[in-house]
Parts: C-alpha cells; sequence; structure tokens
C-alpha cells in the first residue's frame, strides 16, 4: 500500500495539448488552422483564449458531462515528475468526421482518442487529404500490425527518438524500412537538432540555439507547426526542417505550449540568423 501527500507551494495551469499548441503556432506564423477536438463543460477559459488569438473553433466539438482532456504533473526542485493524465471529452473525439470540414489541404494526425486516430487517418486516406502522422503519447495503444496500417496511409510522420525506437521495435522493421512507406519521415532528436528521411535522403537539421533553456513543454508541437507550415507550401525538406527547428528553439524560451509571441517578422528574423551562424560554423569547420 502507498499513500502520497504533497505540499504544493505553487501551482500554475497553462493551455495546452497538441492540437493547440500546434494551431498556436500555426498562427503565429499567420496561417490559418483548424482544429478538429472534444472538449468538456470546462472549456470556457480556453475558448477565450483561442478566441482572442484568433484560432478557428468551427470543429471543436462540447461533449456534455465531460471535462477536457487535461495533465497534472508535479514537479519537484530537481524537475522529476510525476504525471496523471485525465482524457474525459478526448474519448469522445471519434464523434467528429473529417468530412465536415471543407477545403482540408493538410492535415495532422496528432494523439487523441485510439478509436479516433483510426477513423480521422481512415476518412484523410479515403478523401485525399495528405496528412502527416504523429503518434506520440498515443504510440503504446498500437500494435505493430496498426501502426503500419497508419504508416500505409499516412504521407508524412513524425516521431521523437525514443518513439522511433518503439516504433522499430513494434513493427519489427528499420529506420530506413518504415520511411521508404511514406514521402518523408522525421526524428527529433532534443537538443542535437532533427532528421528527415525522404526519397531514400537523410537531411541533417541542426538545433537551433535558444537564447535560455526554461521550459521544454510543447516544443515538439511548435517544431511540428514548422513543420506543417513549409511541407503545405511545398518547400524542400531542409528549409522545412530549419523552420520548425527554429519554432521549437523559440518556444523552449517560455513556460507553458502557449506563452511565446514573436512577430512573423520576429520569427524571419531567427530564422535567418540560424542560417547564417550554421553557414560561418560549416566555413570554420571545412
Amino acid at each position: 500500500m502507498l499513500n502520497l501527500a504533497f505540499l504544493v507551494p505553487e501551482m500554475r495551469r497553462e493551455f495546452g495539448g497538441t492540437a493547440g499548441n500546434i494551431a498556436y503556432n500555426l498562427k503565429l506564423l499567420e496561417d490559418d488552422p483548424l482544429i478538429m477536438a472534444t472538449v468538456g463543460e470546462d472549456f470556457g477559459p480556453y475558448h477565450s483564449w483561442l478566441e482572442k488569438n484568433s484560432i478557428d473553433m468551427s470543429h471543436i466539438r462540447t461533449v456534455p458531462n465531460t471535462f477536457t482532456a487535461q495533465a497534472f504533473i508535479t514537479t519537484d526542485m530537481d524537475d522529476n515528475q510525476i504525471t496523471a493524465f485525465h482524457p474525459g471529452a478526448m474519448n469522445h473525439s471519434h464523434l467528429n468526421r473529417v468530412e465536415d470540414a471543407n477545403g482540408i489541404g493538410l492535415a495532422i494526425i496528432a494523439p487523441d482518442g485510439r478509436e479516433a486516430m483510426f477513423q480521422h487517418a481512415r476518412e484523410c486516406h479515403e478523401a485525399g487529404i495528405p496528412f502527416l502522422f504523429d503518434p506520440g503519447q498515443g504510440l503504446p495503444m498500437f500494435n505493430g500490425e496498426e501502426l503500419l496500417h497508419f504508416i500505409e496511409m499516412a504521407d508524412y510522420m513524425a516521431v521523437n527518438d525514443y518513439e522511433a525506437q518503439l516504433l522499430q521495435e513494434k513493427t519489427g522493421l528499420p529506420v530506413e524500412n518504415l520511411a521508404a512507406k511514406v514521402k518523408a519521415l522525421i526524428v527529433t532528436l532534443g537538443a542535437n537538432g532533427s532528421y528527415i528521411v525522404a526519397e531514400g535522403q537523410r537531411y541533417d537539421i541542426p538545433c537551433v540555439k535558444a537564447k535560455e533553456l526554461v521550459d521544454p513543454t510543447g516544443c515538439g508541437d511548435a517544431y511540428r507547426a514548422g513543420l506543417l507550415y513549409g511541407i503545405a507550401r511545398g518547400w524542400d525538406w531542409v528549409t522545412c526542417g530549419r523552420l520548425a527547428s527554429v519554432m521549437g528553439s523559440i518556444k523552449i524560451e517560455s513556460r507553458g505550449g502557449q506563452n511565446h509571441r514573436p512577430s512573423k517578422k520576429e520569427i524571419e528574423d531567427i530564422y535567418t540568423q540560424a542560417l547564417v551562424n550554421e553557414t560561418l560554423k560549416n566555413e570554420q569547420h571545412n
């Protein structure tokens, strides 16, 4: 038997979730993201926040008698964490249908309810909507055969280094074989940057150095926003990866997933400076 009680001298509540974080970062890039998700009756403050940031909520469905999905994270002075996650309304996300949204050119299937992830991937595939498969924390919910089914339908796939290892173990296939099934496989490596495998070629994307390391929460979502922005515009993979890296670097300088507020011009300046720094570093190395 185990009973624990904590005195929590400081508490902070942040808006988050993969859909909200990705949409927020796309909005910083002056794009027009559309969130498809389910929320609970406690969504009021988040609704006001999204409204304030001019993010489309036309496909956010409220499920009666539920709470919005939320995580409760207790962190000690050494940054050790205990996390409790309540899915709440997310368990009903299969109620949303891709066909209800019009004019969609690119989608991302991020961690969600198990049934909904299958359904929305299938609906995107059948509708001819290219999508990025991002299993994230939801990856353990699926076996190897199910993951391969997702990958067969997807156009792109993004995972972190731990998820890439787990994906290989579950499917029995190495990264190169998995990458051959999609147009591009993106693997993030934290402080070591990321790499993109596309058309049999690997592109190594360096990490953009942040002014200070404050909080990594939501960095992966910021990265994916930059990636989606570039893919939607038909950019080459190195350019997509560089913007994604810039967005992750900007986010890590702030606490929470949606408290950074650079203008698009500031993002462009950071991108340009990062490119200059990379060029100088390569020249010195050579």
